[in-house]
């Protein structure tokens, strides 16, 4: 039976897998990127818990990376697309079918690189937080 932790970050991923972008998980950036973008989900970290007692709970604060890269001609454009279809992904349920109590996402840090022969890539990395307790850090 999977964790908490992957079944919030299998159904973040199923969620973006909804839009036009190719999602990935944990991949390695392919050589092409589809012209309706590509997002790769970073499981990220799950940082230091804050602990209650009785019952005992550890509530995370996950930060998850999902890293949107588009490509061509228009990409100023199509970027600005494909980080708004995120925000409305993640907003349409922003308790993932109630697996965590909140998920939110951070503004990218959008930047510009050059590919040699090809057109260049705008990327960013969009952190993700998600909010979830659980009763045991590693089930």
């Amino acid at each position: 039976m999977p964790t908490p932790r992957e079944t919030i970050l299998a159904a973040l991923h199923a969620r973006l897998s909804a839009l036009p972008a190719t999602v990935l998980r944990g991949e390695v950036l392919p050589e092409r990127v589809p012209a309706a973008g590509l997002l790769i989900l970073r499981d990220g970290e799950p940082g230091e818990p804050e602990v209650t007692l009785s019952p005992l709970r550890y509530h995370y604060q996950h930060r998850a990376e999902i890293e949107a890269v588009v490509q061509g001609a228009a990409r100023d454009t199509a970027f600005d697309t494909l980080c708004a279809s995120v925000g409305s992904a993640i907003a349409a349920d922003r308790t993932l079918g109630s697996l965590c109590d909140w998920v939110e996402a951070e503004a990218p840090r959008p930047v510009d690189l050059a590919v040699d022969g090809a057109a260049s890539l705008k990327a960013a990395v969009i952190p993700v937080i998600l909010h979830y307790s659980t009763a045991d850090p590693l089930a």
